[in-house]
């Protein structure tokens, strides 16, 4: 969705699963070939939050909850011959397991250490790091519990 400052307002997903010790995250390919993280664009009257929700259910078939904001970024592009500017917002989520996955291509999941070398664009190696970091936090809680 463009806003009245002519961006276009984007929601990523950061998901990871737990598994053997190690966490891992979801990336698929994009149209170029190379690996990201999950995004949707927001629709009209739509929050970012309800556009990753909406997305990860609704076209990838996923179950998974939002924990909590990662982070912001811009970026720019062209879209019919214009300049656009992309504004991000980056969510962590869990994957609930026992749902499949379906309707976003191409997509596996990776550690943290392949998920990093993976990502091209330095916003989202930063999205993932900082993501790595709140779900050591977010796992030190839910233990406490």
């Amino acid at each position: 969705m463009k806003n009245n400052n002519g961006e276009i307002l984007i929601g990523g997903a950061v998901i990871f699963k737990e598994g053997r010790g190690k966490n891992h995250f979801l990336l698929s390919k994009n149209n170029d070939g190379e690996w990201e993280i999950l995004k949707s664009t927001v629709r009209r009257g739509e929050s970012s939050v309800r556009a990753v929700i909406r997305f990860t259910s609704e076209q990838g078939n996923m179950n998974a909850r939002v924990l909590d904001e990662i982070g912001r970024g811009t970026g720019a592009g062209i879209v019919g011959n214009k300049s656009i500017t992309f504004k991000y917002i980056y969510y962590l989520m869990f994957y609930k397991t026992g749902a499949e996955i379906m309707g976003i291509g191409d997509y596996s999941w990776f550690d943290y250490s392949q998920a990093s070398k993976k990502l091209k664009l330095k916003r989202e190696k930063d999205m993932l790091k900082t993501a790595n970091v709140m779900i050591k936090e977010w796992e030190k809680k839910r233990k406490k519990k």
